[in-house]
């Protein structure tokens, strides 16, 4: 049994018709199916990201505080 695809329930269209209707169709597909593949890619990570190192945070001066220091 053949997978039916497209029917027409009214009216006549002429092959031509039919074949505007099909490209358009499948362009909508092809264009719903690159969205997708995009919308899932993983971002990509520079290296300049990969390497930093957090940010320290502050020094605070006085007695005693020097000792907390993980520079």
């Amino acid at each position: 049994m053949d997978d039916v695809l497209l029917r027409v329930v009214a009216g006549r269209p002429t092959d031509d018709e039919l074949a505007a209707v099909t490209a358009v169709l499948a362009a909508l597909e092809a264009e719903a199916a690159a969205t997708a593949e995009v919308a899932h890619a993983p971002a990509a990570v520079s290296a300049w990201y990969r390497s930093s190192r957090r940010l320290r945070g502050p020094v605070v001066p006085g007695p005693g505080h020097w000792r907390g220091f993980s520079g």
